[in-house]
């Protein structure tokens, strides 16, 4: 069987490093490793409709801002395709298949869509299309025989759900649909990172983001202004490194040859971190060094967007060409749903030449 990926974005803003430890440097890995047949990278701006269907121009001016942030950050359109969702309409039709093998209360029990719920206040008033998001995912990896899906532990439960449905459409219809493995961030320790502000969740409307684009004078206002551990009030006072923003995202982000280049005078990372637990280590020089690590890591990929920002008309063409190859593949599989579920009257002699009395 090959070995297929489906990931993505919806284009609701800018990429940000939350993405780039969450997903994106995974995707360039496994783009590059040769393991996978097919790579397809969508950018959901479908999906980004159903909460913002008042708004399509923020979903339609980002859906270039991802397509460059993905080039940026290496994903190369020769080795993986990437598409716009809804320039792929088999997805449509397959959901609304789909919809007729879930029940509301399964969709109401996944924790994926709670959590989205509450931390969008739909509590009161859920648009229908937010709430079978599930169900549109599923189409979405089941359209490409996807076999391996990359995603962060919260999106486990969409996976699953995903899972449930290849099994119910295969029970009932016969074996059709492809079930799905989820692949988790090979890096435990960054499956998210929190905001600048010591949030939880890295948000573009909480305005806590580093932007993957971020200019050298924004990104230093950024990381200088970080939270980081409240009671260390003085260079003297012992800190926490434990939920430390400055150092979940040097976890992140530093190397070793960058503790050599920028911070000569400790062995390593680990080092660092005693220093600042025992005291006499100050946030500011810490956070220099932050900045000087992401300065190293941001750089070549602004570098790289500000090159694509030149060819416009390229990054259309391979989103144009993207789109027809995904049509393409969608189409296949719709046509074997279609088939399976027997809908298929135009295509299927059997059909006519029962009613003919052939």
């Amino acid at each position: 069987m090959s070995r297929i990926i489906l990931t993505g974005d919806r284009p609701t803003g800018r990429l940000h490093v939350g993405h780039l430890v969450g997903s994106l440097r995974e995707r360039v890995r496994l783009q590059d490793s040769g393991e996978f047949d097919e790579i397809n990278i969508m950018i959901a701006d479908a999906q980004a409709l159903t909460d913002n269907a008042e708004h399509p121009e923020k979903v339609r001016r980002n859906i270039m801002e991802v397509a460059l942030d993905y080039l940026a950050a290496g994903i190369d359109p020769e080795k993986s395709t990437i598409f716009i969702q809804s320039m792929v309409p088999e997805l449509t039709e397959l959901t609304f298949y789909y919809m007729n093998l879930v029940t509301v209360a399964r969709v109401q029990r996944n924790p994926t869509v709670k959590a989205e719920i509450q931390m969008r206040n739909f509590e009161a008033s859920i648009p229908v299309g937010f709430f079978c998001y599930p169900i549109s995912q599923a189409a979405d990896i089941t359209a490409f025989r996807a076999t391996h899906v990359p995603v962060g532990e919260d999106q486990l439960p969409m996976i699953e759900q995903c899972r449930e449905i290849v099994h119910k459409f295969n029970a009932v219809y016969g074996e059709t649909l492809t079930e799905p493995v989820a692949v988790l961030p090979s890096n435990a320790a960054c499956l998210r990172l929190p905001g600048t502000d010591g949030k939880a969740k890295m948000s573009k409307s909480l305005g806590n983001c580093i932007y993957l684009s971020e200019s050298e004078a924004d990104l230093k206002k950024k990381v200088m202004s970080m939270y980081t551990d409240p009671n260390h009030l003085r260079v003297e006072d012992p800190g926490q490194v434990e939920g430390n923003p400055v150092f979940m995202y040097l976890d992140a982000f530093c190397r070793p040859e960058y503790i050599e280049e920028f911070l000569p005078d400790y062995a390593s990372l680990d080092e660092l971190k005693d220093h600042y637990r025992r005291g006499g280590l100050g946030d500011v020089k810490v956070k220099k060094f932050l900045l000087s690590v992401l300065k190293a890591e941001l750089g070549p990929i602004r570098e790289r967007r500000e090159a694509w920002e030149k060819r416009i008309d390229d990054v259309y063409e391979i989103l144009r060409s993207g789109s027809e190859a995904a049509e393409k593949k969608a189409a296949s599989v719709l046509s074997d749903v279609r088939s399976a579920m027997q809908i298929d009257y135009f295509t299927d002699r059997r059909l006519i030449d029962a009613y003919a009395g052939r």
